[in-house]
């Protein structure tokens, strides 16, 4: 999780990064990122549109950079703006994304950890978010860091843009720093329920995670986590897309893991999760703690411990994909990203 004091840091740090007459002039916000990067830029999609107001699109790098950035309605200089995000500063694409955005007018801001990296070199404007060094990660902290700063950036647009006044955008920064005590809750309820989980669905070696809105960047970032660690294969999902295409892929018993906060297309997560059962699939539900709706549809469910925007939901809900995650691998004796196999790595060089 994020601890209290570095996420009111990160929410600030963002509040300096353009100026107020920047600010001003954005027309429309574009969010390049690779992996976890990317998976962050679906989630604060809704930030962006629903709170500051101001149109965004999500880009995977080699999108941006290769269709994109040419077809950017850049009217006037600094009415476009394009955040690129590397934890590490050093994602290829992302920093070639970066410097196509420029090509083409587009106002940038690197959103990385790291500085002194080809990222932050390469935009205009750096959003810095350094975290203390607690040894290697699997990109859990980083990603937390990345949203925290993506969601300062939307409230820095909304309040320049006088869609926000600085009281209301205070006191929604306030509102996100507190999620960390939700996110510690959430931790605690979740690490034993994910144990009895991963016990049960042990033989299983496909999964879905399922999500829209917000949601759709916390089933993708989920499902990377226990491909990472675990070498499962697992998707991520948009809800309504499953229901159109993967629900008709075998095994019928394949776990499904819904991820559902209160929000606009919780009422279609209850739908799907009756299909989901009734095909025989084993449903996971992660979902509010007070939400038996969804909740009798599951054969396990995942709670989230307290009360969550939606917008601000990628925070908290992806919390028991980790310990998944990190127990499955554990069952297999599987190592993150096939770090123990040589011959892997040699052939991933290209």
């Amino acid at each position: 999780t994020m601890n209290r004091e570095l996420a009111t840091a990160f929410l600030q740090a963002a509040a300096s990064v353009l100026t107020a007459e920047q600010g001003r002039k954005v027309q429309r916000v574009f969010i390049t990122g690779d992996g976890d990067s990317y998976h962050a830029a679906r989630g604060v999609e809704m930030a962006f549109e629903n709170i500051a107001r101001i149109p965004c699109e999500p880009m995977s790098a080699q999108r941006f950079l290769d269709y994109g950035a040419e077809w950017m309605p850049v009217k006037a200089a600094g009415d476009t703006l394009v955040l690129a995000i590397s934890a590490s500063g050093r994602t290829q694409r992302v920093v070639q994304s970066v410097e196509r955005a420029r090509e083409y007018g587009a106002l940038t801001v690197g959103v990385t950890g790291n500085a002194g990296s080809p990222l932050a070199l390469a935009a205009e404007h750096q959003l810095i978010l350094q975290l203390p060094d607690m040894g290697p990660s699997p990109g859990i902290r980083t990603y937390n860091a990345s949203l925290l700063g993506l969601y300062g950036l939307a409230l820095a647009l909304g309040e320049q843009q006088g869609t926000l006044s600085a009281e209301e955008a205070g006191a929604i920064r306030t509102e996100i720093s507190e999620l960390t005590t939700v996110m510690a809750a959430t931790l605690a309820a979740s690490e034993p329920v994910c144990h009895e989980i991963v016990a049960a669905l042990k033989g299983a070696d496909t999964m879905v995670w399922l999500g829209s809105g917000p949601s759709y960047g916390t089933a993708l970032f989920a499902a990377a986590k226990v491909v990472e660690a675990a070498g499962l294969f697992a998707i991520g999902q948009d809800l309504e897309e499953w229901a159109h295409v993967e629900r008709f892929a075998y095994p019928d018993n394949m776990p499904v893991f819904i991820i559902a906060p209160p929000g606009r297309s919780h009422w279609r997560a209850v739908a799907l999760a009756k299909t989901a059962k009734a095909i025989g699939h084993r449903v996971i539900a992660l979902v509010d703690e007070g939400d038996q709706e969804l909740a009798e549809q599951a054969d396990y469910v995942l709670p989230v411990a307290g009360a969550v925007r939606e917008e601000f939901t990628p925070l908290v809900y992806h919390i028991a994909s980790n310990f998944i995650a990190s127990y499955w691998a554990t069952s297999l004796g599987r190592y993150p990203f096939h770090s123990n196999d040589a011959a892997f790595r040699e052939a991933s060089r290209h």
